[in-house]
């Protein structure tokens, strides 16, 4: 006789607090069968994975001196799964809005610090004025619609835009062959450069290749988890029947194990920290910063963060695992 892990039935659903459900859509997720507060349970506590890398993220920024748009950020990613959670908790439709709303938000406003960056303050105003009349066009029309397959094109057209206008920025400011015009002006004055300078220039130009080149892991990490997450939520979308007799069959606590959807908001919340910490790192250097500034990743099986090189007296911070030079 095979081993069998011990399990409990799943229940007849609750008479649910939050009853009747108002919003455009529901999940896989069977509503009310652990507890009459919250509809789909699962989906509500996998948000508490944004709470806990918001408050993570916040507290970085504010120790470390990162750009006040990363805190700004972080604070956008705490909505988004506060609002998520309360949505997941309730299926009421105003609560649908906080949590799909807020993803727009965040987004938008990480494109404005990407094409703002650098760019004079007439740019980014008028950008700034672009991406807020953009919001709320989606806001509106999205009400008017409750189309969810519209906010999620939506929500995606703006990721692609911001990832791919970050990585262009990455590999034309920190890559030494692709900087034409600083190359240009080096070769210009190479001939009266010392010897100590053009070894300084070669040694800048190393480090910014190894910061690179773990940068293009961070983001491949980051990418495949958010991905996996994606990918996962699609499978819970098209065999979401079969998944309903799986989960029956092999009872609580383990068929929690096969709530797609939870496992996208584990995922995706784990996903966009990593490209936030990207993006905190990026601006530093972008900003020369690279001696003042370190990513602190001893493995992808840990999160990463920024921090600063030194402490106020000079002494290098002891919980750096590693300095990328």
């Amino acid at each position: 006789m095979g081993l069998q892990l011990p399990s409990w039935s799943y229940d007849p659903p609750y008479t649910g607090y939050w009853e009747p459900v108002t919003s455009t859509i529901q999940w896989c997720e069977e509503d009310y069968y652990a507890t009459p507060y919250a509809a789909e349970i699962v989906n509500t506590l996998t948000n508490l994975m944004f709470v806990f890398l918001a408050f993570k993220g916040i507290r970085n920024c504010r120790k470390h001196g990162h750009d006040t748009v990363f805190l700004v950020a972080f604070v956008g990613y705490l909505l988004v799964g506060m609002g998520s959670f309360l949505f997941h908790a309730t299926l009421k439709y105003p609560m649908q809005l906080v949590d799909e709303l807020s993803m727009i938000y965040t987004t938008c406003l990480m494109n404005y610090a990407t094409f703002s960056y650098s760019k004079s303050r007439q740019y980014a105003l008028t950008l700034a004025l672009g991406l807020i009349s953009l919001a709320m066009f989606i806001t509106l029309y999205y009400h008017y619609l409750q189309d969810p397959l519209f906010h999620q094109n939506a929500y995606a057209i703006l990721t692609v835009i911001v990832l791919a206008r970050s990585m262009y920025v990455m590999e034309f400011s920190l890559r030494p062959s692709l900087r034409k015009s600083e190359e240009q002006f080096r070769l210009h004055h190479r001939k009266s450069m010392t010897s100590d300078q053009k070894e300084l220039s070669r040694s800048d130009d190393r480090r910014n290749e190894k910061i690179l080149s773990t940068m293009w892991v961070l983001i491949g990490t980051g990418l495949t988890i958010f991905l996996s997450g994606f990918g996962i939520w699609q499978l819970d979308n098209i065999f979401c029947s079969e998944l309903r007799t799986w989960r029956r069959e092999v009872g609580l606590p383990w068929g929690i194990l096969l709530e797609g959807h939870g496992w996208w908001h584990l995922l995706t919340g784990i996903g966009a920290y990593y490209y936030l910490t990207w993006g905190i790192w990026l601006r530093h250097c972008l900003n020369g910063r690279q001696e003042q500034y370190n990513l602190v990743w001893p493995s992808v099986m840990t999160l990463p963060k920024i921090v600063r090189s030194e402490c106020s007296n000079g002494i290098v911070a002891p919980e750096i695992a590693k300095k990328i030079r």
